[in-house]
């Protein structure tokens, strides 16, 4: 505003002079005679031409040469990095721990031992069904005794019965009581298979209360303390975690205007808000692994369930988009925050120049540019163009490498303006 009121008020100076100077020379040219008048006229109407030319507004072009370089089409977002392998350990009974070998950080082996919790209950339980069992045993002998017996009383019958010295209801009896005797077995059996079962289930939860890793890794968390009584009744207390830190995944967030432009397989890189004071952030580069088909903000669809209600139209949805990083040097850390950038498109040894420089042509669906000539005045140029970044596009045809292109203009007055399509 202040660059144009400062045009205006030159202007208007410029008319004023050349006002009072053709003022004077018709004063002249009436006091005196008609020829001296009329050379007065044509040195007021040069000196006025001469005064316009030397303060007239002259405009200069900001410009920028092609260059070769790398374009990318990018989708960028904000990810989460988490251990790709993981397991959460828990107790299965219940009890006080009484020893947690472990502390955050602690780097285990698959199968080192954990935690203890106080086998008192499980122990007296075990040894209660191995108790059982030995009765349940004893009394099978017993009945194995008994129908032996009822064997032997069987056979005396019959044969008591082929010789006619017996009657019909003592060999009936006999038959009855082997058969009885044959059933208590089966029974005791059965009784001894499900206490043997049930011992079994026993030591198996005597064993829960020495609980090992079920795999190598570290140690990233600790939700338990030594002297804590754990409940495992109706819910599976967690205790600790361990994660493998040396591979790494990260959960992106992809606005719902951008995941269609992300493919599984597609190049992806990323840096972390921790190197962002480096004078070279580290790049860590992957590729897609999975874009998940549910919003992250709707879990419930993507556990299955879901309950038919829609989520409200003006809440921002994203998709959660997973891809794979290795971290031997355990540069990496759960938790941290990743700025991933996802490539759509690269175009390497590119001709390129900034969007700025071009106008999109509706009728040929190219693109113009304005080209500095020799004498440094723009010319139009039709531009053929392929992949485009937020700032640069790449040149397929229409310009030339060192070419200059315009991307604004300088007044006389030092008024700046962006070049304006």
């Amino acid at each position: 505003m202040a660059a144009h009121i400062a045009r205006l008020v030159w202007l208007l100076r410029c008319k004023v002079r050349v006002y009072f100077l053709l003022e004077s020379a018709r004063r002249m040219s009436l006091g005196r005679n008609k020829r001296w008048g009329a050379v007065a006229l044509v040195v007021v109407a040069v000196v006025g031409g001469a005064l316009w030319w030397a303060n007239r507004p002259v405009t200069t072009y900001q410009s920028t040469a092609v260059v070769r370089g790398e374009v990318e089409a990018t989708v960028t977002a904000i990810g989460t990095v988490q251990p790709r392998r993981y397991v959460d350990v828990g107790a299965q009974v219940s009890g006080q721990i009484t020893r947690l070998l472990v502390t955050p950080g602690t780097q285990v082996e698959k199968g080192a031992l954990l935690v203890e919790i106080d086998p008192s209950v499980q122990r007296a339980t075990v040894d209660a069904g191995r108790a059982s069992l030995a009765g349940l045993s004893a009394q099978l002998a017993e009945q194995q005794a008994q129908h032996q017996l009822a064997q032997q009383q069987m056979s005396r019958q019959q044969q008591m019965a082929r010789d006619g010295a017996t009657r019909e209801e003592d060999l009936q009896t006999a038959e009855a009581q082997l058969k009885g005797a044959a059933a208590r077995i089966e029974h005791l059996k059965a009784q001894i298979t499900q206490t043997q079962a049930t011992l079994k289930a026993d030591e198996v939860r005597l064993g829960y209360t020495r609980i090992y890793a079920p795999m190598a890794g570290t140690v990233v968390a600790v939700d338990a303390r030594e002297g804590q009584t754990l409940n495992a009744t109706y819910q599976t207390p967690s205790i600790l975690r361990i994660a493998d830190l040396t591979a790494m995944t990260v959960w992106t967030d992809v606005s719902e205007a951008d995941v269609r432009r992300v493919k599984e397989g597609m190049p992806v890189y990323f840096t972390t808000l921790g190197s962002a004071d480096q004078e070279k952030p580290r790049r860590w580069s992957s590729q897609v692994r999975q874009v998940l088909p549910a919003p992250a903000a709707n879990t419930a669809v993507a556990a299955g369930t879901n309950t038919g209600t829609p989520a409200p139209a003006t809440k921002a949805v994203a998709y959660t988009v997973l891809f794979d990083v290795d971290n031997v040097d355990a540069e990496l850390m759960p938790q941290m925050t990743a700025q991933v950038v996802f490539v759509t498109a690269r175009a390497e040894d590119a001709l390129a120049v900034p969007l700025i420089a071009l106008k999109s042509d509706a009728k040929s669906g190219d693109y113009v540019a304005q080209v500095l000539n020799a004498k440094r005045q723009p010319e139009s140029r039709q531009v053929r163009v392929g992949v485009r970044s937020r700032h640069q596009v790449q040149v397929l045809e229409g310009l030339q490498e060192g070419e200059q292109v315009v991307t604004g203009e300088t007044t006389s007055d030092g008024e700046l303006r962006w070049l304006q399509w």
